[in-house]
């Protein structure tokens, strides 16, 4: 998502070009296809709305910019309620495309394995460093990348889903139109199958960790087994709460939990089990998940998976343009930055294109506004976050400056968002417009 971004952007203001793509000669444990900007995790770019959700905010603020990311997102969305979910396969290939018939963009797929000394590098290998440019990173920066763990969520072929027992819809039938308003697929549990499905969950064969790796996830992308040890009603709290949901089947009956799954490809033929990361072994996954009422026949187009997620200490290794200090003609972009999550990767790519086009041109690029969604995001890791306990983060209102003159609290939570997102609209357009690219507001 970054690379692909930062590639686009830079392009547009006319420089060359080249993406550097070790895929397909070399390839990743969780890549399926040889798309640049393809999707390995959820489908979900999460909330759309940009005048309540800091993440909706970024996709407002990318599209000002004529992001190829969110762009293309808009052009291949799928029904998810409030959510901008996309038709994967799709939009990878529409990304891959728009980047080979940029006349300023060539593709290389020969992979680097290190540090350039010369030149003007953006480096956005995303979860997946591969291992000897990871060595060249820890050498380069004098200690060894931080590291959590990824894992991915299973997808369900949609016809072997029980819909007599199943229903479609979306909590608190949210949406505009029919379509968001059944975008998800809920399957029911009673409170003693709810606590059969803990029991297995915890019991199941899980992937187990090399000698020296260290566990250590991002909370926002939990594997299930891992929220199900904090505690037995955890998942029912999170993924599986019952909330916002009326089982047409027993409409008198309130379920104890109720796992979603959300259209993954237009055709509506795949769904994800929404929040159902897993480290499980192959075999358990299929055990335990069709425990669940409407899964007993489930087929899976793909099972859950786990893998080593690097991020940089950017607090320490960057400066605010996103520079290695070390190495300042190398730029670092994309959740190796330390930021998580599709929309902010990719935003962190928008910025570093940019940067880069107007340090090669010799031009000054203005601030980016700290009260803009991007501009939280870069605030913080290139130097807002405390250094000895930098994790990677989403973007979320606690990154931005209070506004003056409203009342904390839960009670003015509504207004104070609706504060941040008009504050950051007026500096994120008026950042745009000093670079001549007063773009009109996309729908």
């Amino acid at each position: 998502m970054a690379g692909s971004e930062a590639a686009w952007q830079a392009a547009n203001q006319g420089i060359t070009v080249v993406i550097h793509e070790m895929r397909p000669k070399v390839k990743t444990f969780a890549h399926r296809t040889e798309s640049l900007g393809e999707m390995v995790c959820s489908n979900s770019f999460r909330s759309d709305d940009h005048e309540q959700n800091a993440v909706g905010l970024l996709h407002w603020e990318m599209m000002q910019a004529g992001g190829l990311i969110m762009s293309t997102a808009y052009a291949h969305r799928l029904p998810a309620g409030g959510a901008l979910a996309v038709d994967r396969d799709p939009f990878a290939e529409a990304v891959t495309t728009a980047l080979k018939a940029h006349p300023n963009i060539q593709i290389s797929n020969e992979e680097i394995t290190e540090l350039p000394t010369d030149g003007h590098w953006i480096f956005a290998t995303g979860p997946l460093t591969s291992q000897p440019l990871g060595q060249a990173i820890a050498a380069e920066t004098g200690a060894e990348a931080l590291a959590f763990f990824d894992a991915i969520a299973p997808i369900v072929y949609a016809d072997s889903i029980d819909m007599s027992v199943a229903w479609r819809q979306s909590r608190y039938d949210k949406g505009e139109t029919e379509a968001e308003q059944k975008a998800y697929i809920n399957c029911p549990m009673t409170r003693d199958q709810y606590e059969a499905f803990i029991d297995a969950l915890l019991a199941a064969d899980k992937t187990e960790f090399h000698e020296g790796e260290t566990a250590g996830y991002f909370d926002g992308c939990l594997p299930i087994e891992v929220m199900a040890e904090r505690g037995r009603e955890t998942l029912r709290h999170g993924p599986m709460k019952p909330v916002g949901l009326t089982n047409p089947h027993q409409p008198d009956q309130k379920p104890y939990a109720v796992v979603q799954l959300r259209r993954d490809n237009a055709l509506g033929t795949l769904y994800n089990i929404v929040g159902f990361q897993t480290k499980m072994k192959y075999g358990a996954q299929k055990a335990v998940f069709t425990m669940i009422p409407g899964l007993e026949d489930a087929s899976f187009a793909r099972l859950g998976g786990i893998h080593r997620n690097t991020f940089l200490n950017s607090p320490t290794l960057l400066d605010a343009q996103m520079c290695l200090r070390s190495q300042p003609h190398i730029r670092f972009a994309g959740q190796i930055t330390g930021v998580e999550g599709y929309v902010e990767s990719a935003a962190m790519g928008l910025l570093a294109g940019r940067m880069a086009a107007a340090e090669i041109q010799g031009t000054a690029l203005p601030p980016v506004p700290q009260d803009s969604a991007h501009g939280a995001l870069i605030h913080h890791i290139t130097g807002g976050a405390e250094a000895k306990t930098f994790q990677p983060m989403n973007v979320n209102f606690g990154l931005f400056r209070p506004v003056d003159g409203l009342k904390g609290g839960r009670r003015g939570r509504k207004d104070r968002y609706k504060a941040y997102t008009d504050r950051a609209k007026g500096v994120w357009q008026e950042w745009l417009a000093k670079q001549g690219l007063d773009a009109q507001a996309a729908e």
